[in-house]
């Protein structure tokens, strides 16, 4: 009984991904940001009411529909929106369609569950609700949903629909109410996600006239009849006779939330012939079909599948400078929950790919778990009404010789270069990370790459915040890196040679070598070539042999 128009009725039974706190705004930009955010959810709406265009994935959708409400009542601002407005139809249905309430965790699962007896679960299929008239057997009539009492005459689509059931087994006049989804053989939901199923069906029936195929890859599944026996066991069977295997084959009676849980983890990661978005937990006892209303009633539940992508508010933007100079734009986020892992940061990868967005504080982006892991910017969804500026740093400043010293501007690429040194890839010093040198920094004892090699035992314990036993223990790193041999020196000062070559013997040959020599080295191309003259050519790069020469260290 999935569909987007149940949302505007349901909100406040949604589940965030995060829990909102009321920005710090002024009044004034409340306005603003809620005017911009009505705007945009008016767009949607209509065009996805009226063309069947889903201009976002559902899960967003429901979220920033979420974010408006939250919004207008962190501010106090009328609540006036109609997001079904262009949804409703000319044609009243036979029954309404009535909505259905998301229940937030497990706890409101087993507090839903609490006291009710032959309770039925079933998949939540994600396509889109109709009603179905059948007439002395015939389908005759399929209305959209419309607002959930009137809505649009979709029986055009009829002839074409040649992958439902257009004919009862007996003569019956019958009002069913269901889903038209898209036909997905073999889906699994918890690998693939919603694949768009929706909005393709909601496309396809917006049309005039559907091919031959079109309407062959539309499925239904019936989850209600209004008017049918007074139980679900004899509903479900009386289905099944009637055509509607699909629906007894997708419905099983639970016993209580283990059940419950049990088939929800089944359904979502086994393989079903459509997508789905949660279950649907259904009473077997509910009201005569007359006393419906298009609103969630107390007989229906559901329970939602964690969130594929959720809704992030930026509120940074910065800048990490790596040793090679490579900038990467960093989107601070409030803090959320997806698929149960905390998410406060996402890279975007490249300064291209920030300037192309132009994400700002405030801008609302999609996120997911790529590999169920790593946080990953999917897209845009919303941008704020206020852009703050965001400076970024230089790229013609920052590249693979610069900021060899921590000079003002280049603290980043100088620190990231002091880690590389002493990593596992470089001298392999225990205890000296970032931490550590970020601290010699500040205390004014690292300038250059070389300074460490003038710190004692007794000048490390003078600094503040390093005891007398870390200062033994970082003396000894020091002591141990001095001793490592020339090409690994050369390898943690990040000279771009391939693993592959053999470096030496000593600096004076290396730096004396010319490209055409250069490119006479196995594995070294044109380019490569170019970056090892370069390297061993820059000024900054040959003072700090020097200094490395003058403590002795092997092949300098």
């Amino acid at each position: 009984m999935s569909f987007r128009l149940l949302l505007f009725l349901l909100l406040s039974h949604f589940p965030l991904a995060s829990a909102q706190s009321c920005p710090d705004w002024s009044t004034g930009r409340a306005r603003a940001e809620v005017i911009d955010l009505r705007q945009t959810l008016a767009h949607w709406d209509d065009l996805y009411h009226r063309q069947g265009v889903a201009l976002v994935a559902d899960e967003l959708y429901d979220q920033s529909r979420q974010r408006l409400e939250h919004l207008l009542g962190c501010f106090k601002l009328p609540g006036n929106d109609t997001p079904l407005a262009s949804a409703r139809g000319p044609i009243p249905h036979p029954i309404p369609h009535v909505g259905v309430d998301k229940l937030v965790d497990d706890e409101a699962v087993r507090r839903w569950l609490e006291g009710r007896q032959a309770v039925w679960l079933q998949p939540k299929v994600d396509g889109v609700a109709v009603s179905l008239i059948f007439r002395q057997g015939l389908l005759s009539q399929v209305l959209s949903r419309g607002d959930g009492i009137q809505g649009h005459d979709w029986s055009r689509h009829i002839p074409h629909l040649s992958g439902i059931v257009r004919q009862l087994s007996e003569p019956l006049d019958a009002v069913f109410q269901g889903e038209l989804y898209w036909r997905l053989e073999g889906h699994v939901q918890a690998a693939a996600g919603s694949v768009n199923a929706r909005g393709t069906v909601a496309g396809l029936l917006a049309r005039k006239r559907l091919s031959e195929a079109e309407g062959a890859g539309i499925g239904l599944f019936i989850w209600d009849w209004p008017a049918g026996p007074n139980t679900q066991a004899e509903r479900l069977a009386r289905l099944a006779a009637l055509g509607f295997s699909d629906t007894l084959h997708h419905s099983v009676a639970i016993a209580g939330y283990e059940d419950a849980a049990r088939w929800r983890q089944h359904w979502y990661r086994s393989a079903l012939p459509f997508a789905t978005d949660g279950v649907i937990l259904r009473q077997d006892s509910r009201p005569p079909a007359e006393r419906w209303h298009a609103q969630a009633p107390y007989w229906i539940a559901a329970w939602k599948y964690p969130f594929q992508q959720a809704l992030a508010q930026v509120r940074d933007v910065r800048f990490r400078i790596g040793r090679t100079g490579r900038i990467t734009p960093l989107l601070q986020l409030e803090p959320l929950r997806l698929d149960d892992r905390r998410i406060s940061q996402v890279s975007l990868g490249s300064l291209a790919r920030w300037q192309q967005l132009d994400i700002r504080p405030g801008d609302q982006v999609a996120i997911s778990l790529a590999g169920l892991t790593i946080p990953r910017l999917e897209s845009v969804v919303h941008r704020s009404a206020h852009r703050a500026p965001v400076i970024a740093p230089d790229p013609a400043l920052h590249h693979a010789l610069s900021c060899w010293q921590a000079s003002p501007g280049c603290q980043q690429q100088f620190l990231a270069r002091a880690t590389w040194l002493s990593g596992k890839q470089g001298l392999n010093m225990p205890g000296a990370g970032p931490g550590t040198w970020q601290l010699l920094i500040d205390n004014g004892q690292l300038g250059t790459l070389a300074d460490w090699l003038d710190l004692d035992r007794g000048a490390l314990a003078a600094l503040p915040g390093i005891a007398d036993a870390r200062a033994e223990y970082l003396h000894q790193a020091f002591l141990h890196a001095r001793r490592q041999p020339f090409e690994r020196w050369l390898r943690a000062l990040g000279v771009p040679a391939p693993k592959s070559l053999r470096l030496g013997p000593d600096w004076h040959t290396l730096a004396s070598r010319n490209i055409e020599q250069w490119l006479a080295e196995p594995g070294v191309g044109p380019g490569r070539a170019t970056q090892l003259h370069g390297f061993f050519q820059h000024e900054q790069v040959q003072s700090l042999a020097l200094r490395l020469r003058d403590h002795a260290i092997e092949g300098f």
